[in-house]
């Protein structure tokens, strides 16, 4: 009798157990939440975590008893915003200047800062396009991030742009004689692209990015040429294969993104000359297109640009064709994805980084799909999709919140509230932002580790 009062007991333990919070058990509760899966939001909702992880989602209801509740309030809880494309070391709107007058070392450090400054305004990843830097300072602080030296957003992508001499990352500005290093990694012919594939991948990262035409804010080169020869993007492709990694390709000119996407790329950086073919073959090869719109509205007009003319003459006068081809893309079936492409440079108020998603809706997404371009989709593009992007037990608690209704009102995406990455709260409507503790290093590494 007593043996079987003891195994009663055991079980009705075990029972207790299954509907009590584990000890940390955190649920966030707001009267809305996107989940980036459902096509409507989430009334009345709420998120469990424990740990570094979503356990569940749904109403009130799956919060086990025990859990500590944060109460949001008027305010939509949804996945933390992925930026596709940014340059955390070009700290400065002369960005090829810059990069001449700084060191690895402080432009590293420079980054760092403004990563948590993104961090705490919403911005849980950030894929690295390539910087101004002779090293992989960039690099080395993504390794940091992920020991959890720093708590910072989730790093992925390129040390360097890989251009040819005379490309959108070679600086045209210096005489001849001067011995400088230019701002991207200059590289000419198959076995010297195949030598930079190998080497940026040695050295950590896990996407390669191409400059296979001109640039608008870089001196001199012209955006609508092409820059790499076919063999050139052959063999950097093969090479990327290869190593297992990913390529995104710079290309702005319309024959540079149709041959960007003919070779393999995964995705189109700008994409500012797209034409219908190469909406055909987005669809048709799968590829993920970042436009990175925002940052021409924020240096149209500026006078901040050493190549200023060069970026407001086209820009002024194509940016309504340039959005209305963005939303025939999406209506196509492109996935588009979120990208900012302003670099560390100060600006009055991060906020603005988030200015990208209604500049997607000014080109013909709808709220939702403008949010899931930074969220799901963007998440799907990096292959991470398996943990990031939408808010669904067994994804990291990277979560965010906004006041009011982003469906109804975008530009709340610029007022974050609340920031939690893996489990840690980084900020609290109401309270002085902290960046104290580390960031515990995510089950599974890179994808493309």
């Amino acid at each position: 009798m007593r043996h079987f009062l003891l195994i009663t007991a055991a079980v009705t333990a075990s029972l207790l157990l299954s509907i009590v919070a584990h000890a940390g058990t955190v649920a966030l509760v707001a009267d809305r939440l996107i989940d980036g899966v459902s096509d409507r939001a989430i009334n009345d909702a709420a998120v469990v975590i424990e740990g570094e992880n979503i356990v569940a989602v749904g109403g009130r209801d799956v919060i086990p008893a025990g859990s500590q509740v944060i109460e949001l309030g008027d305010m939509t809880l949804m996945p933390g915003m992925i930026n596709a494309h940014e340059h955390p070391q070009l700290y400065a709107d002369d960005y090829q200047n810059a990069h001449l007058q700084a060191s690895s070392a402080y432009k590293t450090l420079r980054s760092l800062a403004a990563l948590q400054s993104w961090l705490l305004a919403g911005w849980t990843t950030v894929r690295v396009m390539g910087d101004g830097d002779v090293y992989y300072g960039n690099m080395d602080l993504k390794r940091a991030i992920a020991e959890g030296l720093f708590t910072a957003p989730r790093l992925t992508g390129a040390a360097h742009y890989i251009s040819t001499t005379g490309g959108g990352g070679d600086m045209h500005f210096i005489s001849p004689e001067q011995g400088v290093t230019p701002d991207g990694l200059i590289v000419d012919g198959p076995q010297a692209m195949i030598k930079a594939v190998r080497r940026e991948v040695m050295y950590g990262s896990d996407w390669i990015k191409l400059m296979v035409t001109g640039a608008f804010h870089a001196v001199g080169g012209d955006p609508k040429n092409l820059a790499m020869s076919p063999e050139e993007l052959a063999a950097a492709m093969a090479e990327a294969g290869r190593q297992g990694v990913p390529v995104a390709a710079h290309a702005h000119a319309t024959a540079g993104i149709n041959a960007a996407i003919r070779a393999g790329a995964r995705s189109i950086e700008h994409g500012t000359y797209l034409d219908d073919e190469s909406i055909e073959l987005m669809v048709e090869h799968g590829t993920f297109y970042v436009p990175t719109i925002y940052v021409g509205d924020y240096y149209a007009g500026s006078d901040k640009l050493l190549a200023q003319a060069k970026n407001d003459d086209p820009y002024l006068q194509y940016r309504d064709e340039w959005l209305r081809l963005i939303g025939q893309a999406h209506r196509a079936g492109v996935k588009v994805v979120v990208g900012l492409d302003l670099g560390s440079t100060p600006v009055p108020d991060t906020g603005v980084f988030a200015r990208e998603f209604a500049v997607l809706v000014e080109a013909g997404l709808s709220e939702m799909d403008a949010i899931r371009a930074g969220t799901r989709v963007a998440a799907e593009m990096l292959e991470w999709d398996d943990r990031l992007g939408t808010l669904e037990a067994g994804k990291l608690a990277d979560i965010i919140a906004v006041p009011g209704n982003p469906l109804k009102d975008i530009s709340t995406l610029e007022r974050v509230g609340f920031v939690m990455i893996g489990g840690q709260i980084v900020r609290r409507p109401g309270e002085t932002p902290s960046l104290s503790g580390a960031l515990s290093k995510p089950d599974g590494g890179s994808p493309h580790e």
